[in-house]
């Protein structure tokens, strides 16, 4: 039911996540990313607890790799999961259980980690991470991208309703954190660009307001003058 892109940006040290799906609010049980750590996504039958636990792993030190490892080793009802990581050195994972819904693959290469499943072809993740790796600009940008190349090669094989974008950095809390939870035409990849389009230009202010708001600008809201 789900498709998604983890990522880190070489230049910037961000990790990010996108990720679609016909469920609602997807973002809110698979998307994970701490700081100068790294970013994990959990999907297919979700068990949101894998996300941090796979931060805490690599928090420790472990690579994507050896998390992953150790994740599978561990957890129960690992057969039901799908799972990308990408750590703080670049270095990516990806693992299908056996029973992953319907068409299902994943692809990973430097920085970047790819996944999804009930999937219309498994070339999907293939062409999200050759979209991301080809791709310049902001991290948020190159995951849009990814994502856009998803939908435009079949996506899921049926309508996909809700997305979001995760993005993190320097700071204790994520910069960037934007959900469709529910996008009835069945566009929230689109709906997501959009927001993002609209929140890009402001994203520096809320950082500013945040750690010092007395030199923020103007909140830009009625009866600030």
């Amino acid at each position: 039911m789900t498709f998604s892109i983890t990522a880190r940006c070489e230049e910037t040290g961000q990790f990010g996540l996108a990720v679609s799906s016909s469920s609602p609010a997807v973002a809110a049980r698979c998307a994970f990313a701490r700081a100068k750590v790294g970013a994990v996504s959990t999907q297919n039958i979700t068990d949101p607890s894998i996300g941090e636990d796979g931060l805490t792993l690599l928090a420790d030190g472990m690579s994507a790799q050896n998390a992953l490892d150790h994740i599978v080793a561990t957890k129960n009802h690992i057969e039901y999961r799908q799972l990308s990581i990408v750590d703080s050195k670049g270095g990516s994972a990806c693992f299908s259980g056996a029973n992953t819904l319907g068409t299902n693959a994943t692809c990973n290469d430097k920085n970047v980690a790819c996944a999804g499943n009930l999937l219309s072809s498994t070339h999907i993740p293939e062409a999200m991470v050759k979209a991301f790796q080809e791709s310049d600009g902001i991290l948020a940008d190159r995951l849009l991208v990814a994502m856009k190349t998803a939908v435009n090669a079949g996506g899921e094989a049926g309508s996909i309703h809700s997305a979001g974008m995760l993005i993190v950095d320097y700071l204790s809390w994520p910069i960037v954190n934007l959900r469709i939870d529910w996008n009835e035409p069945g566009d929230p990849v689109g709906e997501l660009e959009n927001l993002w389009k609209i929140y890009h230009p402001q994203c520096d202010d809320y950082i500013t307001r945040a750690i010092d708001p007395s030199s923020a600008t103007s909140y830009g809201v009625p009866g600030d003058e």
